[in-house]
């Protein structure tokens, strides 16, 4: 792992809907419900040595029988990253791509469970990612 600092973490965007309240509400039975979530890092980088890190989280939950949605969150939540010089790329990209996006997730992860808690439904805390596995499953492909 490079060695780096976040000097700054922020939520850049957030969006939150729930297109079929209050009908949801109302009904007794609305069958199983189904969670489709998506996590994508993406980087930009700077001079000096700074970076970007974006972690972006799609979280959609619908209902399986009738193809509703019940919510959907989409989420960009950044930290600006200074590493100190690093000249194994591999290594560069580790740590942009798994170690930076760990300490970001408990933030995002803490958003969606305030923001579902709120919304009427009951909280939905995402269990913990593992980055380095996601990692490797991109490499793979």
């Amino acid at each position: 792992m490079a060695k780096f600092n976040i000097i700054s973490q922020f939520l850049k965007d957030f969006s939150f809907e729930s297109p079929n309240v209050p009908e949801l509400f109302f009904k007794s039975d609305n069958g199983q419900a189904k969670l489709e979530i998506n996590i994508d890092i993406q980087i930009k980088g700077a001079e000096n040595n700074l970076f970007m890190v974006d972690l972006i989280m799609k979280v959609h939950s619908k209902l399986e029988n009738a193809d509703k949605s019940i919510f959907l969150i989409e989420t960009t939540y950044s930290g600006l990253v200074q590493m100190e010089e690093e000249k194994d790329e591999e290594v560069k990209k580790r740590t942009l791509l798994i170690d930076v996006p760990t300490l970001l997730f408990p933030a995002v992860r803490g958003l969606i469970t305030r923001t579902t808690s709120e919304s009427g439904f009951p909280a939905f805390t995402m269990q913990p990612v593992d980055f380095a596995q996601l990692y490797e499953q991109k490499q793979a492909k």
